[in-house]
């Protein structure tokens, strides 16, 4: 364009994307090899709080029971447990999720799922499914 070609009304862009579900959310992804900067999986990230909330309040002998502290919070006992595995998670996988570098596979859905108890088993698992 130069100073004297008219400016037009209407510009079109052609973006290639599809939607994915994440974390209860619609998200917008772009395909292969364009950049898109990451988010944080708030679903993830909030459930790994929640652990580590809850597996101090264990601790510290707030709550003697995970079914006496899952009333408390007005949770499924069998979902607190789920959740408090999480404090289990090898250090470089709590990082990766709290940095966004985390595989795409790697979900709440898919963490609550049994995983091994050794961290370098668990990375490897993980890095496999991304």
């Amino acid at each position: 364009m130069t100073r004297s070609t008219p400016i037009p009304d209407t510009v079109t862009i052609h973006v290639p994307f599809r939607i994915v579900k994440r974390g209860g959310r619609k998200e917008m992804q772009l395909p292969e090899g364009a950049v898109q900067p990451r988010r944080a999986d708030n679903t993830l990230v909030k459930a790994l709080a929640r652990a580590f909330r809850w597996k101090r309040m264990l601790e510290s002998g707030e709550f003697t029971t995970i079914a006496e502290l899952a009333e408390r919070e007005g949770i499924a006992p069998s979902y607190m447990t789920r959740v408090l595995r999480l404090t289990l998670l090898a250090p470089d996988i709590v990082e990766a999720i709290f940095d966004r570098a985390q595989g795409s596979d790697v979900t709440l859905a898919r963490l609550l799922e049994p995983f091994p108890t050794e961290w370098v088993e668990q990375c490897v698992q993980l890095s496999r499914t991304t």
